[in-house]
């Protein structure tokens, strides 16, 4: 169990207590994390703007649940995830891949420009590059990896989760991983 220090606890109740000047400390704070983690999850900013609008809407709501035993910023990280995730769904967008993109996969698998461990090792890339390469993957790809990578879900969870089978969870999280450096490679290439 964490300490809350007193001036955050202090400011949360003011949010409750409909504290604009709180509410918007609330927010700015945790603006640029949270945009963060909704553009991974979106396929580009706009999408990850309205994630992330969304997301803030249910922390206001819900800020009275916050039980200060937790990490306040971890809290709200997790209702943005999840907020991307209903929105996704929402969205209808498959998180099952359909035939014809498991044969581009294939096709793409066997034409692979082969990106060995040295240049893999090689790839100079930030983070930046790394969510814009993201935002290209399927939407299936994307939201496993995510889940998988960044928010350190087992295939079980993530299977849970999305209404699928561990085994799609491991194949979406593979072929992610090899799009993505096709994807990174590539760009780096073309800047040399």
């Amino acid at each position: 169990m964490s300490i809350v220090p007193i001036e955050q606890k202090t400011w949360i109740d003011r949010c409750l207590a409909g504290d604009s000047k709180s509410q918007q400390r609330l927010f700015e704070t945790h603006y640029g994390k949270m945009l963060g983690v909704c553009m991974r999850y979106a396929t580009d900013s706009d999408q990850a703007k309205d994630m992330l609008q969304d997301g803030f809407i249910k922390v206001f709501n819900s800020l009275d649940k916050f039980d200060h035993k937790g990490s306040l910023e971890g809290w709200i990280r997790r209702i943005m995830v999840n907020t991307a995730i209903d929105r996704i769904r929402k969205e209808k967008r498959s998180l099952v891949l359909s035939r014809s993109e498991e044969l581009l996969d294939e096709g793409a698998e066997l034409s692979d420009d082969g990106v060995g461990e040295e240049e893999e090792e090689g790839l100079a890339l930030n983070m930046t590059h790394v969510v814009e390469a993201m935002q290209e993957l399927s939407p299936a790809y994307q939201t496993v990896f995510n889940l998988y990578v960044m928010e350190d879900m087992t295939h079980k969870e993530i299977a849970e989760r999305l209404g699928i089978s561990e085994g799609t969870s491991k194949s979406n999280l593979s072929k992610a991983k090899m799009n993505l450096k096709k994807i990174l490679s590539k760009r780096q290439n073309d800047t040399l």
